[in-house]
């Protein structure tokens, strides 16, 4: 009967060690997911922090139960999750906090700042970069891109890949060769503002990859434009 009722009790015991972890558990959870708002489309979103919060915090839970004994599955869920959440969300809130202040840094220059998983892309049209048929950067383009220089300083730890490409107007040797200067051009701008030039590497693919019709001339003004990739680095 003893070993009955300590059989029980200990049973008990174990339920609400299990209930209370779990509960703390989505506790850190909750915590983590929070939403941020896209300021160019104003909908709200989840940040790749928190995703990648949440998908550590579950793959940390569960390595916390296996790897914990039967008493101590509950608490292993728990540390397991707090633990996982903390890292998973690490790449994530880094990138998350660097388009936050690029956002901050380019909201008047034209440049639209946008988040693909963990890469950051920075698309520069070319009425705010380059005159019609022009190499030469023009001065707003280069006080954005100061801008551009001044953050990704600050954020050290990403690559820079930068892609130029043009209109389908001409032919894909110019097109091409158009690109690759263009490209060129702000990268070696980056370069001269100090970011170094190991992070950086630097594109053209010309009249490829257009985002609206070359049929129009509002198409082909949208597709001559210069994109900044950044991307977390392994």
């Amino acid at each position: 009967m003893t070993n009955i009722k300590n059989k029980t009790s200990h049973s008990t015991v174990l339920r609400a060690m299990k209930w209370k972890s779990l509960v703390l558990a989505g506790s850190v959870l909750s915590l983590a997911a929070c939403e941020t708002t896209n300021p160019y489309t104003g909908q709200s979103q989840m940040s790749d922090a928190t995703t990648g919060a949440l998908i550590g915090a579950a793959a940390g839970a569960a390595i916390g139960v296996a790897s914990s004994s039967k008493s101590d599955r509950g608490k292993g869920a728990l540390i397991g999750a707090a633990s996982g959440a903390t890292v998973g969300g690490g790449i994530g809130y880094y990138m998350d906090t660097q388009a936050k202040k690029l956002e901050q840094e380019l909201r008047a220059t034209g440049i639209s700042v946008s988040q693909s998983g963990n890469n950051i892309i920075l698309n520069m049209p070319n009425s705010i970069t380059f005159g019609v048929d022009q190499t030469e950067l023009n001065n707003t383009a280069k006080r954005a891109l100061f801008n551009v220089a001044t953050v990704v300083n600050e954020y050290n730890k990403t690559n820079i890949n930068v892609y130029g490409y043009t209109d389908s107007s001409g032919s894909d040797s110019y097109n091409l060769r158009l690109s690759e200067v263009r490209a060129n051009a702000v990268s070696t701008f980056l370069i001269n503002n100090k970011v170094k030039s190991t992070r950086i590497t630097s594109v053209g693919r010309g009249e490829s990859n257009p985002i609206a019709s070359n049929a129009s001339a509002e198409g082909r003004a949208q597709n001559r434009r210069v994109q900044i990739i950044l991307s977390p680095m392994s």
